[in-house]
């Protein structure tokens, strides 16, 4: 993935191409062959992370820790590393800042995210030099957090939370290891607020329900399964498959992972007779089969 080049006057190089296919050169200067060599293999080691989408390695965190500016700045200058912010003055609220203006992410799990912040915050402070936090400090957060009014599973979407901020902390040389990466994250599942809808009560719903759009909006969800309401939005006549009675369903929520963009959904009598009803009903050239949700 890297390579080294040495220049006439001997100084050396490290070479390798970006994701862009781009050409990329770091300038290590007048170095020996094994101090070269093993620059090179942690250059691949950042680039192989870069492109897993994994965070780095213990060793590896503490090497970036302790690098020289110069030479940390020429790795930040190539994209392998963020450029570097001095650990003993970044607080927990530049942190928090930081990791919000960074992150790409839909509105509803920004939102998600706010609870787990205001909780960080509470227990820490605002101005808590992140450097200085420590795995005991961790532990004493889950301890409150437990002791506290949230269900099991919002404390499982907590821990997980803080471990996606610190560990971002890591990538960017913030710290050499997230204090937070060994607590026990738990099940997000809440089976107490579990609860069977059956069809007498799904009837008894739908029979008050105003129009077709909303008996096509709670039979979508109860027989077909689609999740409301990201599913439900995108659901398009295109995506209707009379013939085989199936339907295409793009799935927002987990198209992130490779081979789930998208499903196929049978579709159920009951299921079949609301289509038919909003279908026939449907404004001439209309393309949503729900269009009052977008």
């Amino acid at each position: 993935m890297a390579s080294i080049s040495k220049d006439k006057n001997g100084t050396k190089r490290i070479l390798f191409t970006d994701e862009q296919g781009k050409r990329r050169t770091i300038r290590l200067g007048d170095v020996n062959a094994k101090a070269a060599e093993s620059f090179k293999l942690r250059v691949e080691a950042l680039i192989a992370a870069q492109r897993m989408g994994v965070p780095l390695d213990g060793e590896l965190s503490v090497w970036l820790r302790d690098l020289p500016e110069s030479i940390h700045g020429r790795l930040a200058a190539v994209g392998l590393i963020e450029s570097r912010i001095n650990a003993a003055v970044v607080t927990l609220e530049m942190l928090l800042k930081r990791f919000e203006e960074s992150s790409m992410v839909k509105p509803a799990t920004r939102s998600a995210r706010q609870s787990c912040i205001k909780s960080l915050l509470g227990q820490f402070g605002a101005d808590k030099p992140i450097g200085s936090l420590t795995i005991g400090h961790a532990e004493d957060w889950h301890k409150c957090l437990s002791e506290s009014k949230y269900a099991v599973a919002t404390i499982a979407k907590f821990i997980n939370i803080s471990k996606t901020i610190f560990r971002k902390a890591v990538k960017w040389g913030l710290i050499a290891k997230s204090p937070f990466e060994d607590l026990r994250r738990g099940s997000q599942t809440n089976q107490a607020r579990s609860f069977y809808v059956t069809d007498k009560m799904m009837k008894a719903v739908l029979d008050v329900c105003p129009d077709d759009h909303w008996r096509g909006v709670l039979i979508l969800c109860r027989y077909a399964g689609l999740r409301c309401p990201s599913e439900l939005v995108g659901l398009k006549w295109s995506d209707i498959n009379w013939e085989n009675n199936r339907m295409t369903v793009q799935s927002p929520k987990t198209a992130r992972h490779e081979g789930h963009a998208l499903r196929m959904v049978p579709i159920a009598p009951n299921v079949k007779q609301i289509l038919l009803s909003l279908f026939h009903n449907a404004e001439v050239g209309a393309e949503a089969v729900l269009p009052r949700l977008r």
